[in-house]
């Protein structure tokens, strides 16, 4: 049910409001286009600027638009317990399918800390839930051995591992028993993550070539490795460059480029200066062509 190309959508604005008809564009997209599953309020949602009430609009307004199509991850994440709680009860009780929960920032828990985090969030409610690891944001760093016990609990369904650390994704193979979902949060070694057993990505370049990606995930799904390397390879720079300023400073540009959206972001976040914009401007036109 969560596999292939799953894109971290972005959260377009306008005037500094929510740009509900463009999100929904985005969405239609994104399903015509072959996504696996849909994303938002995620770190490239910019949901660290968003009020409660505009995140919680954002998955709703997801979940309306999808239709049931493709399922909807909702972004759920907090440092503080109760709030995550609130995110992923409002996540169920608007329809997503699951909820994608990021390891608590800024508090910098232990690993008691996080196993009791997610220990909390399962038994408060009865949805599926993903771990989203990404310690280069969020400081704190979910050990493997953490891991395997989080993922005993009945409603943690998976992990997004933004890593991009094979050696640990082998170890977690080896660890973790049972149906377990392994998402790459991390691009750049998606195929990778792909070959050693992955089920997909949770892609912010899906953003930008969705059907590109999804041709990836489908060669990967397929088996054929020599296919999704070959394919894979002209979005390389993309992968980077959509990384050369704040994110998702560069994706919205590049997505402004095409007529998507505008490129209106949220301080602290600022646009890419000319420089960036001529890295982006070339990979996207390296992977476009």
């Amino acid at each position: 049910m969560f596999k292939g190309s799953i894109p971290a959508l972005v959260t377009p604005f306008c005037e500094g409001l929510v740009d509900r008809d463009a999100f929904v564009t985005l969405v239609e997209r994104q399903i015509a286009a072959g996504a696996g599953a849909l994303v938002p309020v995620g770190t490239t949602g910019e949901t660290s600027t968003l009020s409660t009430q505009e995140h919680k609009d954002v998955v709703t307004l997801c979940v309306e638009a999808a239709r049931g199509r493709v399922p909807v991850i909702a972004g759920a994440g907090s440092n503080a317990t109760d709030e995550a709680i609130d995110l992923v009860s409002h996540a169920k009780t608007v329809g997503a399918d699951a909820a994608l929960v990021v390891c608590p920032y800024y508090n910098r828990p232990d690993q008691d800390g996080l196993e009791a985090h997610f220990t909390a969030i399962n038994d408060a409610v009865q949805m599926p839930v993903f771990v989203y690891n990404v310690p280069s944001r969020t400081v704190s760093d979910i050990e493997p051995e953490t891991l395997a016990r989080i993922a005993r609990l009945p409603n943690i369904i998976g992990i997004k591992d933004a890593t991009g650390d094979m050696e640990r994704f082998a170890r977690h193979l080896e660890l973790i028993e049972g149906d377990f979902i392994y998402l790459s949060g991390e691009d750049g070694t998606a195929v990778d993550f792909g070959l050693a057993g992955g089920h997909g990505c949770i892609s912010v370049t899906a953003n930008v070539v969705p059907e590109k990606t999804a041709a990836v995930q489908a060669a990967l799904a397929g088996g054929d490795a020599a296919l999704a390397r070959t394919l894979d390879d002209p979005l390389s720079d993309l992968h980077a460059a959509l990384f050369v300023s704040a994110s998702p400073g560069p994706t919205k540009y590049a997505l402004s480029k095409m007529g998507l959206c505008a490129p209106d972001l949220r301080l602290p976040i600022t646009p890419p200066n000319e420089a960036a914009c001529q890295v982006i401007d070339a990979a996207l036109a390296k992977a476009l062509a």
